[in-house]
């Protein structure tokens, strides 16, 4: 069960990291929030380098610039798509990213039993439903946050594929590739644009707290990926719009919508079949 436990932590990390950045990026450019918060992120890895057991192979290293570069893209994209449109359009087309890993785990042989593959159903359906989809009213909806949220559901499928394959050589060397690679190409933006998007000192503290969230969500996903099947990791990883949505509601006081809170029940109840099967 150690597997799913990880998983399980990475999508509750992943949920607060995901509303601790959408909250900044009402005030700070989000390519600075996503920038900024994973240099800050690849200096505490760097600092712990020393202390990493070797990697077992070279594998993780492509694996680790895929993440890197497909993960920061999909999150410029969805905080751009929430800057057109509603979270009620955007979380639920982002969320179906877990497709991604699922069919790659299906297509690689992997063979969850009958109760888990209804738990991966449900828990699927659950976390889409919990972002809170009502396409109707959303007339001021543009037509840029649906293909930026759709930008984003592939970025965020590529990058948890890519984590999973890197950590079967090393979880914490692919972290640091992959942080690598993203503070290079936004440090190579920050360079050409001769700007880091307004970020004050202040703003530090906060963002180095975002970053490291995030980097310990993936983290998290790395290693529940070499205890158990892809399917069935990435999918309880996934279920970071129900912590998003639950946030959402203690601290902005937003109040859930009857499919959200279905959407909630129904992820528990994926998780329930998981854990069962």
């Amino acid at each position: 069960m150690i597997g799913p436990l990880l998983a399980l932590g990475s999508a509750l990390t992943w949920g607060v990291a995901d509303f601790s950045g959408g909250m900044l990026s009402r005030r700070l450019p989000s390519a600075a929030v996503v920038g900024v918060s994973q240099a800050c992120s690849l200096v505490a890895l760097l600092v712990l380098l020393p202390f990493m057991p070797a990697p077992t192979s070279s594998g993780w290293i492509g694996w680790a610039i895929v993440a890197g570069l497909a993960g920061s893209g999909a999150l410029v994209c969805f905080y751009r798509a929430l800057a057109f449109g509603t979270v009620g359009v955007v979380s639920p087309i982002s969320a179906l990213a877990v497709s991604i890993p699922v069919i790659a785990g299906f297509a690689a042989g992997e063979q969850p039993r009958t109760l888990q593959v209804a738990g991966i159903v449900a828990a699927i359906t659950g976390a889409v439903l919990a972002s809170g989809p009502e396409l109707r009213g959303e007339q001021h909806v543009k037509q840029q946050a649906i293909w930026y949220a759709l930008a984003a559901a592939v970025g965020f499928g590529i990058t948890m594929l890519a984590i999973a394959r890197g950590s079967a050589s090393s979880p914490m060397f692919t972290m640091v590739g992959m942080r690598s690679a993203s503070v290079a190409a936004f440090g190579v933006a920050a360079i050409v644009l001769r700007s880091v998007g307004g970020v004050r000192p202040g703003d530090l503290p906060k963002l180095a707290l975002l970053g490291l969230g995030d980097v310990t969500a993936n983290a998290l996903l790395g290693f529940a990926t070499t205890m158990g099947l892809l399917s069935i990791t990435a999918v309880l990883s996934a279920l970071y719009p129900v912590v998003t949505v639950g946030l959402a509601a203690v601290i902005l006081h937003e109040r859930m919508k009857p499919v959200q809170i279905a959407g909630v029940v129904l992820a528990f109840v994926g998780v329930g079949l998981i854990a069962g099967g």
